[in-house]
């Protein structure tokens, strides 16, 4: 028999943001995983996807063991975008965590979809950390969301940005993220071409369908890190850009089914079959990330259970450490 009482914490929003902001632990968090992703026998399945397209609504679940943590975070985010006319946010959510070891229930994170927003955010920042040139200073922002302003705040912590271009479809609110820019300058562009024409740094966090990004944007340094294609009809990235820049993405099996890389090999651009290297492999040190300062360099992110599993630890260990959220005593028995 166990000495241990089993328990479970409950935690709410408030409380995540709390311990859980978003700043270079977390993005040192999602950088273990993605070295982790590279270096140990992570199990993580694909990812289960829902969609009700009558009420504009997706739901997707991710999960993942990395042997690194003694927990694994399950995920559930759905996405409802009709909701701002309902009043509602467009994104909530929640995440379990349970113990590698015995499977039992150790917390329950009403996140409403933030700790996937930070570790989003945070591994942005590490696209860029091992990508983006040293000296980079201008980012170009391609929308004008949440996202948008916490890749920005991500991106400063990991480069010294000195100027904002942003662009957006929606022009006041690409207009209102300026405003918002915490000090730096920040123009408003009339173009996707135009934001990138001096960036070297460019951001894509769009729900789009179609390229906002073409070869013909591309000039040498740049490095883009693509957000927004997390499911198989999202498209940031046009084919043509495939020739231009050295690819990198979080995991090559998921990007071939829904990410960037998608959409080149349907337009027959790239090889099915062909190999290209995962960021957590650049973090290890098992594959090439920047050659040099004129290499044009694009990281995929789609989003993995890993990342999840890794911020989640992190918030129950804050949490502990704390002593925050309700905690419940579970009545288990064999």
């Amino acid at each position: 028999m166990s000495n241990i009482e089993p328990s479970t914490v409950l935690l709410g929003q408030a409380q995540l943001r709390k311990l859980v902001p978003l700043d270079l632990d977390a993005i040192e968090q999602v950088e273990a995983a993605f070295r982790s992703l590279a270096t140990e026998a992570v199990a993580m399945p694909p990812i289960l996807r829902l969609d009700i397209p009558e009420h504009a609504g997706e739901v997707d679940v991710k999960t993942a063991y990395l042997p690194r943590f003694p927990s694994f975070a399950i995920k559930v985010s759905p996405g409802f975008f009709n909701n701002p006319s309902l009043g509602l946010p467009s994104l909530n959510g929640l995440m379990l965590v349970l113990s590698a070891r015995t499977g039992l229930t150790e917390a329950v994170l009403l996140d409403n979809g933030y700790l996937t927003a930070v570790r989003t955010a945070a591994a942005g920042a590490v696209a860029s950390r091992w990508l983006a040139r040293k000296d980079a200073k201008r980012v170009a922002i391609i929308g004008a969301g949440e996202q948008a302003r916490l890749q920005l705040k991500a991106l400063r912590l990991v480069r010294d940005i000195e100027h904002v271009t942003v662009w957006a479809r929606d022009s006041a609110s690409a207009h209102r993220f300026a405003h918002d820019c915490e000090g730096l300058p920040c123009d408003v562009a009339d173009s996707v071409n135009q934001a990138l024409r001096n960036a070297d740094v460019a951001i894509t966090t769009t729900p789009s369908r179609e390229p906002l990004i073409h070869a013909r944007d591309l000039h040498p340094g740049l490095h883009i890190t693509a957000m927004g294609s997390d499911a198989e009809h999202k498209n940031e990235i046009a084919p043509d850009v495939f020739a231009k820049a050295r690819y990198v993405c979080d995991r090559v099996q998921q990007v071939r089914v829904l990410g960037e890389l998608h959409h080149a090999i349907e337009a027959g651009v790239i090889d099915a079959d062909a190999s290209f290297a995962e960021l957590g492999e650049v973090i290890a040190g098992k594959a090439t990330g920047r050659a040099n300062d004129d290499e044009i360099t694009v990281c995929d992110l789609t989003g993995t259970g890993a990342q999840d599993t890794a911020i989640a630890t992190l918030a129950i260990q804050r949490a502990r450490g704390s002593h925050a959220g309700t905690i419940f005593h579970n009545d288990v028995t064999a």
